[in-house]
């Protein structure tokens, strides 16, 4: 198979959206419906915003399964990618009226406040999506304020381990406040990362 190729899953999948099974649908929301609404919480602060978003998505990729590009990534990363756009396309929507009602016409507030949610919701999409060493271990770290020794005991690995995994998990990380380019996609779907 081409290194290129999308996973098996992911092509079945296009095939049977595009061939309208409806129990498709429901296996796609439930192994992205959690991802969707928390990238779009994430930009948006509110739950009703997201579970609106998270609709919106799964309906565009109901009635679009087509415009799935396999070889642009993964389908988990293209679902992303909608709910991403879907929700700073509502975030605009939402300051620019806001900023319209104050009687204030600048966009570079606007701007700034897209840009830090946009981080912010790339950050938790690479979290979610490295790998369980990884994640495990920045969780020790960040969350419980583990140091890297606690970490290697907590883990079960050895000190020099700990460390190599924190130091790829903030690698990852630290790719989230990269400013991509204007439309750009998240990571994984359409570039790398």
């Amino acid at each position: 198979m081409p290194k290129d190729a999308p996973p098996r899953w992911d092509r079945r999948m296009q095939q049977r959206l595009a061939r309208g099974e409806a129990a498709a649908l429901g296996e796609l929301y439930d192994r992205f419906a959690s991802l969707v609404h928390s990238l779009a919480h994430r930009v948006l602060d509110d739950d009703d915003a997201a579970d609106r978003i998270t609709r919106e998505v799964f309906v565009h990729v109901w009635e679009n399964p087509e415009e799935y590009e396999p070889k642009h990534g993964s389908m988990r990363s293209w679902v992303a990618t909608l709910a991403h756009r879907q929700a700073v396309k509502r975030l605009r929507q939402a300051e620019t009226a806001s900023l319209a009602a104050r009687g204030e016409s600048t966009t570079e507030e606007l701007e700034q406040k897209v840009r830090k949610a946009s981080a912010a919701a790339r950050a938790d999409y690479i979290v979610t999506s490295m790998p369980a060493p990884l994640r495990a271990a920045l969780e020790l770290a960040y969350f419980q304020r583990r140091d890297y020794r606690q970490t290697a005991a907590d883990l079960g690995v050895t000190e020099d381990e700990a460390r190599r995994r924190l130091r790829l998990g903030l690698q990852l990380l630290s790719t989230a406040n990269t400013r991509p380019a204007e439309g750009a996609s998240p990571p994984g779907y359409g570039r790398a990362l």
